[in-house]
């Protein structure tokens, strides 16, 4: 069995106009009644989708629905785990944190057209509102020129479109849930008066690129924690690669405005290494940061889901 692009949810990197992230947590009162309403919704979600899709062809809908550890342990007990799925754990420093907080189900949804977006989400919580409670609900938005909010391109570095299966998808390594990915989602607060206040060249040795061009900087030109140095995960002199997505998020009045990171990987050790390192070298990014939401969610494959929605799991 190959990995099948056609057969996973939507975990590529395409940030979207308008983007949704929700994380929902089960409330676990009765857990029959939590199985049969999840498999309904795993029928019910791909029904959604498609309807959408033929209501605005031209929206673009993207859709990637995730299950925590802790929710499949509850929801799917019976079952064999996907083998890299675990509750993520606090990363730290003596300077900085990157949290772990709660969550069941997380849903990410883009498109070009918000009412699509609403509607989705919409739809989805009836068949969850009676079992959920809301953990966090985030609107991002794109940003100009595909942009991360603090002004540099996005995601240079990530795989092409083309090459993104072997690095999204689970393989041959894990038969039972080929095609599926591991999702890691963090939420960043960022302090932009402090960063808006830098001179373009120290923001530039501080990502390590340039801002305008998105050229690279020469290494002794970076400063030694810049994002793409910390970000940077190298096994034996081979980079690894994951989809990566940053999209902005902000409540303008309030001055609050920062990053939801999304992280698809074919293997979450990859991820969860990068993580690390980019708390051991203390990357410039968390200087002026506060990072405020962190877990690990299983993307299963449409396939899976179908399992799901049969109670087949």
């Amino acid at each position: 069995m190959t990995i099948n692009p056609n057969l996973a949810q939507d975990v590529w990197k395409d940030i979207g106009e308008h983007v949704q992230f929700t994380v929902l947590e089960l409330k676990r009162e009765n857990p029959e009644t939590d199985r049969e309403a999840i498999a309904e919704f795993a029928d019910r979600s791909q029904a959604i989708i498609r309807s959408l899709r033929i209501r605005d062809a031209e929206a673009g809908l993207k859709v990637a629905i995730g299950f925590s550890n802790k929710a499949w342990d509850y929801l799917f007990p019976n079952a064999p785990k996907p083998k890299e799925l675990e509750t993520y754990q606090e990363i730290k420093n003596d300077k900085y944190i990157m949290p772990s907080t709660k969550g069941d189900l997380f849903f990410h949804i883009r498109a070009s057209n918000e009412a699509v977006v609403y509607e989705a989400q919409t739809q989805f919580m009836k068949f969850l509102e009676d079992i959920t409670e809301v953990v966090d609900e985030t609107k991002g938005f794109r940003y100009f020129e595909g942009r991360a909010i603090i002004g540099f391109i996005d995601g240079t570095e990530a795989p092409a479109i083309e090459d993104s299966a072997d690095y999204a998808l689970v393989g041959d390594e894990d038969p039972d849930y080929i095609n599926g990915s591991y999702a890691f989602a963090q939420k960043w607060q960022h302090n932009m008066k402090f960063w808006e206040n830098l001179k373009t060249e120290e923001q530039e040795k501080a990502v390590g690129r340039e801002k305008f061009s998105d050229l690279e900087l020469e290494d002794e030109d970076k400063y030694h924690n810049a994002h793409n140095v910390s970000s940077k995960l190298e096994i034996d002199g081979v980079e690894q690669k994951i989809i990566r997505m940053n999209v902005p998020f902000s409540n303008p009045a309030n001055g609050i405005t920062g990053t939801y990171f999304m992280g698809y990987a074919r293997h979450w050790t990859i991820t969860k290494m990068m993580l690390e390192q980019m708390m051991e070298t203390s990357d410039f990014l968390l200087s002026f940061s506060d990072i405020l939401t962190g877990q690990l969610f299983f993307i299963p494959s449409r396939t899976t889901l179908e399992k799901i929605a049969d109670q087949e799991l």
